[in-house]
């Protein structure tokens, strides 16, 4: 029998062989092909001032590094800068023309709500200056019983970028392109990232950017794993490992060398020098500017343990502490003269309108000139102490401190509260200790003996879990700065260096008071001698 055969059909068998062949290929090829790959683009120094795509020009020229990342159009992508070296500007632009090229949608994941509110203004100042007549809108992402906030910019195109807080719910929530932004400052960051990565299965895309904080975070391990390729500065090599990210590393010298301007109040160009040398810290130097993964073996409290019982959706400044304060201040401002001024009445007006279900416990450092005053207020509710508030006085006058306090112990939810006593604290604490009693107020001297007191029991509260306190990167690293370190005797001490954005570690010693609020009396602090709690005429005008 004649075979006959469609020559259609052939011309289909012979293209289907060919494709075949084509796709099996031996190790040799393989290797081969591997070796003479390239990146699809590597900008040159003559892109850093570039448009980043046809009639679109940013409205700040970019960096090098910046053009380099916009330009990266790798899938997975991680970035290491420099603090202030322009990532949320760089990250929020590519998804910006990514959004207005496309149909598609971008899901931005910060820290925190307020990080979260300042990357979306960002992304959409890019929106506004390319023209795009885009909608901003504010609402809320629910699971379960909680509650985010939800910001989002929708394009004529039908695009959209949503912002969030980082969390698993959150992380789940949505199919999309991922930018994680300061990632290695995201609580449960591991569970984040395992709820986070099935969405981008089909196709999406992931954006990591962050300063690094530590080595046990998920930002170190993905930091850390294959390379597809590494921009180092004005360094790049292609490694081409399978399953690897697009790394981009710059440090505040390779981003001066890379198109940033560095300048002072006066607008006059400085030197990354300049930085150090003000900074005087160069634990913070290294990890903040220079990009280094830092040992935690010194730290008292290592930054995984304080993520632990970090909750984004704590405030650590809400609304009634902003009006308390301000309150004080008018009221400190208006009767400063008086010898007999008037009852704070505008304290106990704000505070009413306050629920507190718990019982409150307070820890009061006090400083007026050089460190940050700190009032750490927890709420008691079970076996878990809440933060209800991180009330911030630096260089506020002592009289506006003293109307704050005394006003938060007239509450009657108030049950104790421990204050630094030492050195310019002892008149606040002795006047506290006079009016309220030595029941509700303790004053702590911080001998040495009295600090590895204060500094064991925060320790052992946060390691029990016991606690939650604000996603707050100032109280963040300043929980961290605190250090053990070895005396010449043989004893320990516990300090921490003094830096312009915490202090000398306040919120540490404001939230171990709290915490030893809730213990009882350590055995050689001094107890101020005072009369009992209800004589308040003794504190009229406070």
């Amino acid at each position: 029998m004649a075979l006959h055969l469609n020559p259609l059909r052939l011309a289909l068998f012979a293209i289907v062989f060919f494709f075949a062949l084509g796709a099996i290929k031996p190790d040799y090829l393989l290797a081969a092909e591997k070796q003479n790959a390239v990146p699809v683009h590597v900008p040159t120094p003559e892109d850093s001032r570039c448009a980043t795509m046809p009639g679109l020009d940013p409205i700040i020229p970019l960096t090098l590094y910046q053009s380099r990342w916009v330009q990266d159009k790798s899938r997975f992508k991680i970035g290491m800068v420099s603090r202030q070296g322009g990532k949320s500007f760089s990250t929020s632009l590519e998804a910006v023309i990514d959004c207005f090229e496309h149909k598609t949608k971008w899901v931005f994941l910060s820290a925190g709500e307020r990080q979260s509110k300042e990357l979306m203004a960002t992304a959409a100042m890019h929106a506004r200056a390319i023209g795009l007549a885009v909608i901003e809108l504010e609402g809320t992402f629910k699971e379960g019983d909680s509650e985010y906030k939800q910001l989002e910019i929708i394009f004529p195109n039908g695009s959209r970028i949503i912002g969030l807080p980082a969390n698993p719910a959150t992380a789940r929530g949505h199919s999309a392109h991922i930018l994680l932004d300061e990632f290695a400052f995201h609580k449960d960051s591991r569970a984040i990232w395992k709820a986070l990565f099935p969405t981008v299965t089909r196709g999406y895309k992931i954006r990591i950017i962050s300063t690094p904080m530590g080595k046990k975070n998920k930002f170190y391990e993905l930091w850390t794993a294959k390379t597809v390729q590494m921009f180092d500065g004005l360094e790049h090599e292609f490694k081409g490992e399978r399953g690897g990210w697009s790394k981009h590393k710059v440090d505040i010298y390779d981003a001066v060398a890379m198109g940033l301007k560095l300048v002072d109040e006066n607008g006059e160009e400085i030197e990354p020098e300049d930085l150090r040398l003000a900074l005087a810290d160069d634990e913070a130097w290294h990890q903040e500017y220079l990009c280094e993964f830092l040992d935690e073996t010194t730290a008292w409290l290592p930054y995984d343990l304080i993520e632990g019982v970090e909750d984004i959706q704590l405030d650590p400044m809400p609304l009634w502490a902003e009006e308390l304060v301000n309150a004080a201040i008018d009221h400190h401002e208006q009767f400063k003269s008086y010898e007999n001024p008037p009852e704070f009445t505008a304290g106990r007006e704000i505070l009413s309108s306050v629920l507190f279900p718990g019982d409150l416990y307070a820890g009061f450092d006090v400083a007026r000139r050089r460190d940050l005053s700190i009032i750490w207020l927890d709420e008691l509710i079970g076996d878990l102490a809440r933060s209800r508030a991180v009330i911030d006085l630096k260089k506020q006058p002592f009289g506006v401190q003293r109307l704050v306090l005394f006003a938060l112990l007239r509450l009657p939810q108030m049950r104790r509260c421990c204050i630094d006593e030492t050195g310019i604290g002892m008149d606040l604490a002795e006047k506290a200790v006079e009016i309220f009693g030595e029941n509700l107020v303790e004053a702590v001297t911080f001998t040495p003996k009295n600090k590895e007191a204060l500094a064991t029991g925060i320790r052992k509260s946060l390691e029990d879990r016991k606690d939650r306190i604000p996603a707050d990167t100032q109280i963040r690293n300043s929980l961290h700065t605190v250090k053990k370190v070895a005396t010449s005797t043989g004893n320990f001490r516990f300090d921490a260096d003094r830096e312009e954005a915490t202090g000398h570690a306040d919120h540490f010693w404001a939230k171990a008071l709290a915490v030893h609020a809730r213990s009882a009396p350590i055995e050689d602090t001094s107890i101020l001698s005072g009369s009992p709690r209800e004589s308040y005429k003794t504190a009229q005008g406070y």
